[in-house]
């Protein structure tokens, strides 16, 4: 990926953090945040990741229907 691209993929990455709120949530202790992270990638790890993903993704699609954030 070139620097560009990964940049851009970083800054989008950062603004669905704000879009689902954890910023003010946190009062932006990126600690925190990092952890809630680790907890999800150990969720994925546990061996029910496609039914995770999916949930995870309805969600999603849900709040961008809804404009959330």
């Amino acid at each position: 990926m070139k620097r560009r691209e990964r940049t851009r993929q970083l800054i989008e990455l950062g603004g669905l953090i704000a879009k689902a709120g954890l910023v003010e949530l946190t009062e932006d202790d990126r600690t925190a945040i990092l952890g809630l992270l680790l907890e999800a990638a150990a969720r994925l790890r546990d061996g029910n990741r496609e039914h995770v993903l999916k949930l995870w993704r309805r969600r999603g699609r849900r709040a961008f229907e809804h404009g959330v954030g």
